[in-house]
């Protein structure tokens, strides 16, 4: 320490040292070879999709690709040939080792958590999609998992990015319409499209390049069939989260982005009918929140519909002419609306008040370059998990409150009655005040090696 090199050696160190300690997986990548080596769970479909575009930022390098199907491996090994193979993630993290700082996880919604919250507690930054969780428990330790380990996270609802729900959030935080009174959401797809199944399938051999007990995983073991991979998973209860599980996370992120939501007060739901295997054919669930800088009132109800349901076309104060989109949202202001299209841009009625209206510039971005980015720099994104974890609670505290919403017919009337109440959420506490019986869907029971770890 006698010498200014010597000082100059000791401070570099302890600099490194005490970046080592907030962000340990980007000192190793530097160390390595100054990239940020990137191993993938789950390689084709939105895998794929995910890693193409991670893998086309230059400074990072895979080091490890994991899949439980040995033949969907072809077209990421096409793109990025000489990555090492493996099913399973666990063996995948252990064998690695340090050798990796960063993960994407693109599988089934019920295999979120599990691989996410592994690769947290190894220190890896992770790029997970959506709806990132399976439950409303799981999103919370996914959160409390990138804080705990102070790591750059970040969810794939892609249009988080686009300039189409960048512009849109942007001009209702500049008050073009007003302070929102109310909004709507929707989609056209919903659980049970794709299957038009209400029980399991009939059971078939387990093709011999896929590992069945791998991709159940955490869920609860059942023989394999054709209808659950590789897509039509999403339909079934055990593995994904419906139609709102499918675009809650991207329909409603620019209404969370633009109003500054955190967590509901309440949640309500009621559908076309439901059973305790597959998501319903259609549901409507309403959201109250308390309100923000960006609202009218105390308070402020979201609605949301799938499975072909729209909002009143009046309620956009549109031309009659102009159809509602098959997806979007309507933010109901005290001076006009706002109809954001899914993926379009805003239109902002009555035409008349908004003729000449100027839209301002507004740029779309890269959603996987800006969590590498984000990553290099030991930075937060906008979409990391201390925003996507309540979003994503928020999704499935609706799919609670759909899975309590089984319609009952009066033995007197033979009319049709709602089964379910308004459940109350006291989000700092994960229960319903006035619904304990709904506590025990928050959660759900792992199979052994599958579990997710508390934060």
């Amino acid at each position: 320490m006698s010498t200014p090199t010597s000082r100059r050696s000791f401070l570099k160190h302890s600099t490194l040292a005490s970046a080592a300690a907030a962000f340990p997986a980007l000192v190793r990548g530097q160390n390595l070879n100054s990239k940020l080596q990137v191993a993938c769970v789950g390689v084709n479909g939105m895998g794929y999709s995910d890693l193409h575009n991670v893998g086309s930022h230059a400074a990072v390098k895979f080091v490890g690709f994991c899949d439980v199907d040995a033949n969907r491996f072809d077209k990421a090994d096409k793109e990025f040939p000489g990555v090492k193979h493996f099913s399973d993630y666990r063996e995948m993290f252990t064998t690695l080792g340090d050798g990796f700082d960063a993960v994407t996880v693109g599988i089934p919604d019920h295999m979120h958590a599990p691989v996410a919250v592994a690769a947290m507690q190894h220190g890896k930054h992770v790029y997970c999609q959506k709806p990132l969780a399976h439950t409303v428990w799981e999103a919370r330790q996914m959160r409390l998992w990138a804080e705990k380990k102070n790591l750059t996270t970040q969810m794939g609802n892609q249009i988080h990015s686009s300039i189409e729900y960048r512009m849109g959030t942007r001009l209702i935080k500049e008050g073009a319409i007003g302070k929102i009174k109310e909004v709507y959401s929707w989609v056209g797809v919903t659980g049970n499209e794709r299957t038009r199944m209400f029980q399991p399938p009939p059971s078939a051999p387990v093709p011999a390049n896929l590992n069945w007990d791998l991709w159940i995983g955490a869920a609860p073991m059942r023989e394999y069939a054709p209808s659950y991979h590789p897509f039509i998973w999403r339909d079934w209860q055990d593995f994904g989260g419906g139609g709102l599980g499918d675009f809650g996370c991207h329909i409603m992120d620019p209404v969370f982005t633009a109003l500054d939501l955190t967590a509901p007060i309440s949640v309500h739901a009621k559908n076309s009918g439901i059973n305790n295997q597959i998501w319903p054919t259609h549901e409507t669930v309403n959201y109250v929140f308390p309100g923000t800088q960006y609202t009218a009132g105390k308070t402020m109800k979201l609605t949301w519909m799938d499975g072909g349901l729209k909002p009143s076309h009046k309620l956009a104060q549109m031309p009659g002419d102009i159809d509602l989109p098959g997806s979007g949202s309507i933010f109901i202001g005290e001076g006009g609306t706002m109809v954001l299209a899914h993926v379009a841009g805003p239109r902002l009625y009555p035409l008349d008040k908004f003729t000449g209206f100027k839209y301002p510039k507004e740029e779309g971005r890269s959603h996987w370059h800006t969590w590498v980015d984000a990553c290099l720099a030991s930075k937060k994104t906008s979409d990391g998990f201390h925003y996507a974890g309540p979003l994503a609670e928020t999704v499935q505290l609706g799919n609670v409150a759909t899975r309590l919403a089984i319609p009952k017919i009066d033995p007197i009337t033979g009319r049709m009655e709602e089964a379910n109440k308004v459940l109350e959420w006291d989000a700092a506490n994960l229960k319903f005040p006035n619904a304990p019986e709904a506590d025990a869907l928050l959660t759900k029971t792992y199979r052994k090696g599958f579990e997710v770890a508390a934060a």
